[in-house]
């Protein structure tokens, strides 16, 4: 256990997260995913959900500000409208740590494909379905 960080991120998901890249993508999927089979590197979260996944890792992830588009949804079939109860919950945690930014939906392939090339794919226990997001990973600002 440390000082001030969520004790989600264990020290797996804590290296992986300090050793990326800015521009780097980490992916955090459903129970359903097939994560094992997209992942380039796999770090499992079992027992617990999407959300607060989400939380724990934005708590200390930058996101990305060089680009317009740093956050990205999976979409229910082919629908890049539909939002169901799961993608508002994941949206509130994205408004709360990165204000401003907006959610890109991804279908089908376009999302998968996406996965498959992120740095780390992090599988959760999360029941919903169409439940997972990619994360690009921005930079910490000088102070002085």
């Amino acid at each position: 256990m440390l000082k001030g960080l969520d004790p989600l991120l264990g020290p797996e998901l804590l290296a992986t997260l300090r050793a990326m890249g800015h521009g780097d993508e980490i992916a955090v999927v459903d129970g359903n995913y097939p994560a094992l089979e997209h992942g380039r590197r796999l770090i499992r979260a079992d027992g617990h959900g999407i959300v607060r996944v989400l939380d724990a890792i934005l708590s200390v992830l930058p996101v990305d500000d060089f680009v317009d588009q740093a956050l990205f949804r999976s979409t229910v079939g082919p629908d890049a409208e539909r939002l169901d109860p799961i993608h508002r919950a994941m949206i509130e945690v994205c408004e709360r740590h990165a204000p401003g930014r907006s959610i890109t939906p991804l279908v089908g392939a376009a999302f998968y494909d996406r996965v498959k090339a992120a740095h780390t794919v992090v599988h959760t226990s999360e029941p919903a379905l169409y439940a997972n997001m990619i994360l690009r990973k921005g930079v910490i600002y000088p102070t002085a």
